[in-house]
């Protein structure tokens, strides 16, 4: 196991119908390198993703404070959507961006940032089917299977997810690691 990233910290957001890979590549691939990863839902009960994979939240939202994380993954699927209409969560990942966390978001995981207000004049990739949406929230749209814009990490699908694994970690050491250093 990599200690590059050891004692970091990640959250990851979980709501119904996540896109399961896009939660648990991410989660594992963070967790080789170090960090402490903690789903966080708005309730403490058991979710499950588009293939029925279930993920059960370490924390609920109101346990959840984002200065305890340094590092937050917004997984894809039909949760984005949901989780946007909940604004606690809204709330969080605002908060995580006015920290300077590194916010990871992969196909349908943009739609929270633009609930959040954060993507004005920001380079973002998503899955095509929010595209206009993203634009119209005024980010700059870019087709490519990863697009990192200082704290953003972006991704389209499941099929960027080796992109999007390796965007977060390096993310993570320049903007965290390097930055601590003396």
């Amino acid at each position: 196991m990599s200690q590059g990233l050891r004692g970091l910290r990640a959250a990851i957001l979980v709501g119904k119908e996540f896109e399961d890979l896009e939660l648990y590549y991410p989660y594992y691939r963070l967790q080789e390198e170090g960090v402490k990863v903690d789903l966080v839902a708005p309730e403490k009960k058991p979710y499950y993703g588009k293939h029925g994979i279930e993920a059960v939240p370490d924390k609920s939202i109101e346990e959840a404070r984002p200065e305890d994380y340094q590092i937050l993954v917004i997984p894809g699927g039909w949760a984005p959507d949901r989780l946007r209409r909940d604004p606690r969560v809204v709330e969080f990942v605002r908060e995580m961006a006015l920290r300077e966390a590194v916010i990871a978001s992969i196909c349908h995981g943009p739609q929270l940032l633009i609930s959040a207000k954060i993507l004005h004049g920001r380079k973002i990739t998503c899955v095509s089917a929010i595209k206009d949406d993203v634009i119209n929230a005024g980010a700059i749209y870019l087709d490519q299977p990863l697009v990192v814009d200082g704290n953003l990490v972006s991704s389209r699908g499941p099929g960027d997810l080796p992109y999007f694994g390796k965007g977060i970690i390096e993310a993570a050491k320049r903007l965290i690691v390097e930055k601590a250093r003396p």
